[in-house]
């Protein structure tokens, strides 16, 4: 699920596509008006307008994807204590003939005795459920989406294996296109639905798209072919290759304008419903190695991911307090390579007073959404409409009920704060 930078001359050529193609999207004055001088059998009629599937309401929908990696024996009970609405089992991807890649991992898990369990029990619990379909890759997607015979044999694929699962329908998560594929890309999500729909009429199909400019044209274009949810990654904003930050801010600490307002409002502004917008939230945290203590401190080397499950200790450790980024709305830790234990909030200022400078140690910084700072960014959801929220990736918070009892007071429609 992540997400490639773009560099500002490839921004502004997108932004010129984008804006090109939602000048050509049909409009008002786009459809003749019917008159007396215009014979009524000439009248061209506006093409209908594609609806989601009709669904009950919930109160706040919750769409929670599960990655194959977190597929072992204690997921299904902690999907089962998450309050979602839509479970996402991540993923299958298609070979070259338009099969199912029987092969990964993702499909051996899914389709495993852990996958059945999940299924089986989110069903009883009245939890819809999505198989993932997976396209990553510029080499991979044009070679996909220059092939229809390519793309129908992989829908027909999907179809029948949703079905032999017993699945509500599917997700295509699409990443790395080029921008002159984003016309194709919308019309395999029209021809993916029409196949899901004529399957099974209660099923639905929605997409996952990045947070920036090319994501937002194809969540333009998928919701124009009908797409029943749209699930906006809002994370990634800072990753690997860039400077430290928040995967997920409410603004920018750097200057920058891309957040999850920006995004958000990109998304309305190509013709995206909000209420078929799903927001996606990070359940996982980055590090990086960086030149001191401080909020910001410039890194001295590429970022990983944190993932909270795998720092149980640390983060239940509460003489660890961290500080709080109150631009970007994250948490932050620093703590130094040679210490046992990271060092609580108020630790730059006693390491500054050590015999040793500050500059000489080896930080690392931790930024990290935990419930506190995930909760403005739920209620933003709230505030604009969306039909709900979702997270990337249900399984990462395991051990912190802080996750669990936010996501159950955000579905029951309780104010966030």
């Amino acid at each position: 699920m992540g997400r490639r930078q773009v560099g500002a001359i490839a921004l502004v050529a997108i932004a010129i596509l984008v804006v090109v193609a939602a000048a050509n999207l049909p409009g008002p004055s786009d459809q003749p008006a019917a008159s007396a001088d215009i014979p009524s059998a000439l009248v061209v009629s506006p093409s209908p307008t594609p609806t989601p599937t009709p669904r009950p309401e919930p109160k706040h929908e919750v769409y929670g994807y599960v990655p194959y990696w977190e597929m072992d024996e204690g997921i299904a009970a902690h999907v089962a204590r998450t309050d979602l609405t839509t479970l996402a089992l991540f993923s299958v991807t298609h070979t070259s003939k338009g099969e199912i890649n029987k092969k990964e991992n993702g499909y051996r898990r899914i389709t495993g005795g852990v996958g059945e369990r999940m299924i089986r029990e989110a069903h009883q619990r009245g939890v819809r459920v999505e198989l993932v379909f997976t396209s990553f890759g510029l080499d991979r997607n044009a070679a996909f989406f220059a092939s229809l015979a390519l793309q129908d044999a992989t829908i027909a694929s999907l179809v029948a294996l949703s079905a032999e699962l017993g699945l509500d329908g599917i997700n295509a998560d699409v990443e790395s296109l080029d921008p002159a594929l984003v016309d194709a890309y919308g019309a395999f999500v029209g021809r993916l639905r029409e196949a899901v729909i004529a399957a099974d009429a209660e099923d639905q199909v929605s997409v996952a798209t990045t947070a920036n400019v090319t994501g937002s044209a194809m969540a333009g274009a998928a919701a124009r072919a009908g797409a029943d949810r749209i699930f906006a990654m809002g994370y990634d904003y800072h990753w690997a290759g860039s400077a430290p930050g928040a995967s997920s801010p409410l603004d920018r600490r750097d200057g920058e304008e891309k957040d999850l307002v920006w995004s958000l409002e990109l998304y309305e502004s190509v013709g995206v419903p909000v209420e078929r917008t799903i927001l996606g939230l990070p359940l996982y945290g980055m590090s990086w190695p960086v030149a001191g203590p401080d909020i910001g401190a410039p890194q001295t080397g590429r970022g990983d991911a944190w993932i909270p499950r795998q720092n149980l200790s640390m983060l239940r450790d509460d003489s660890i307090v961290p500080l709080r980024d109150e631009i970007e709305i994250v948490e932050f830790y620093a703590f130094t390579a040679d210490g046992a234990t990271p060092p609580p909030s108020s630790a730059p200022a006693s390491a500054a007073s050590s015999d040793q400078p500050t500059e000489d140690l080896d930080w690392t910084a931790i930024y990290i959404d935990s419930p506190a700072t995930l909760a403005p960014k739920l209620a933003l959801a709230n505030e604009r409409g969306l039909a709900g929220a979702g997270f990337w990736a249900i399984g990462y918070e395991r051990g912190l009920p802080g996750y669990t009892d936010l996501i159950a007071r955000f579905a029951a429609g309780e104010r966030m704060e």
